[in-house]
C-alpha cells in the first residue's frame, strides 16, 4: 500500500533475534490495575493513557468543546479511568483496546460533562501531562468539515500507534550504536521499493547498492514484526490482528 509499510511475507533467516518484545497487552494492564492497587499497575496503565491520550483529545475537540474544555474533560477522563472501581467494570470481552476507550469516553462524557463544568479546572483528580499546545497544532491540520469526530479518533490513533512503533524500532538502532543508520534509512519504510533512492543513499553511507537494499529489507520486516506485536496488544484475540492491521491502513488511505 502506497505511503505504508508493506505487509508481505519476506524471509527472514538473515535476521538477528528480535531484541524487543512488547511484554503485555494492553487488556491484561487494565485488568492487572482493577484488580490491584499497586504503584507498578497504576504507572503501566498510566502509561497507556500518556500514550493515546491525543486520539481522544482530538475526539472531544470534533465534538464542539474548545480547548480548555477538552483538556479538562480528557483529564477527568483519564483520572476516571485510573480509578479501580471504574476499571474492574470494564469488559475485555469487547475485543479491541481502541474501541473500548471510544464508548467509555463517549459515556464519561454524556455522563460528566455537567458536573465538570461545575468544577475547579482539574476538579482535584490526579492529572496525565498533556502538551495542549502541540495537540492544538495537530489538530488545526484536520480538515475542518470532512471528518466525523469517529473519523479523527481512529486516524489519530492509527497515526499515535505507527509513531510508537517507529520510537521503538530507532530505541533498537541507538542502543544497538547505529542511530545514524537509523536516520539516513528510515524515510525508506513509506513509499514504493521502486521509488527509494537506494545508489545515492550508497553513495552518502559508503556502501554498495545491494547492501543499502539488503538494511532496508531487514529495517522493513523488524518494522513489520514490531507493528504486528503492538497491534495484537490492542486486541483481545490473535485472530484479529490481520483485520485490525487491514482497517488501520484503511482509515490512513481515506485521509
Amino acid at each position: 500500500m502506497d505511503g505504508f509499510p508493506n505487509t508481505d511475507p519476506v524471509e527472514v533467516g538473515s535476521l538477528r533475534p528480535p531484541s524487543f518484545v512488547f511484554a503485555t497487552t494492553h487488556w491484561s494492564v487494565v485488568t492487572a490495575a482493577g484488580r490491584s492497587d499497586t504503584t507498578h499497575a497504576r504507572d503501566a496503565l498510566a502509561s497507556l493513557c500518556q500514550s493515546y491520550w491525543y486520539p481522544l483529545y482530538a475526539f472531544v475537540r470534533r465534538r464542539g468543546h474548545s480547548p480548555p474544555d477538552a483538556q479538562d474533560l480528557t483529564q477527568a477522563f483519564f483520572a476516571r479511568l485510573l480509578e479501580r472501581q471504574w476499571l474492574q467494570r470494564a469488559d475485555r470481552d469487547k475485543g479491541r483496546f481502541r474501541s473500548f476507550l471510544l464508548s467509555a469516553l463517549t459515556c464519561f462524557l454524556a455522563d460528566e460533562w455537567d458536573k465538570l463544568r461545575a468544577r475547579k479546572r482539574g476538579g482535584g483528580l490526579p492529572l496525565i501531562s498533556l502538551d495542549v499546545e502541540c495537540a492544538e497544532t495537530r489538530y488545526r491540520r484536520e480538515p475542518a468539515e470532512t471528518r466525523t469526530p469517529e473519523n479523527i479518533y481512529e486516524r489519530q490513533w492509527a497515526l499515535t500507534l505507527l509513531e510508537e512503533v517507529l520510537s521503538r524500532v530507532r530505541a533498537e538502532y541507538e542502543t544497538e550504536g547505529r542511530a545514524d543508520l537509523f536516520e539516513a534509512l528510515h524515510p525508506c519504510l513509506v513509499g514504493e521499493r521502486t521509488a527509494q533512492p537506494y545508489a545515492e543513499l550508497a553513495r552518502r553511507l559508503r556502501v554498495t547498492e545491494g547492501t543499502v537494499k539488503a538494511t532496508v529489507h531487514r529495517l522493513r520486516h523488524r518494522y513489520r514484526q514490531l507493528l504486528r506485536q503492538a497491534i495484537a496488544h490492542t486486541v483481545n484475540d490473535p485472530a484479529e490482528v490481520d483485520d485490525e492491521l487491514r482497517h488501520l491502513f484503511t482509515v490512513l488511505s481515506e485521509g
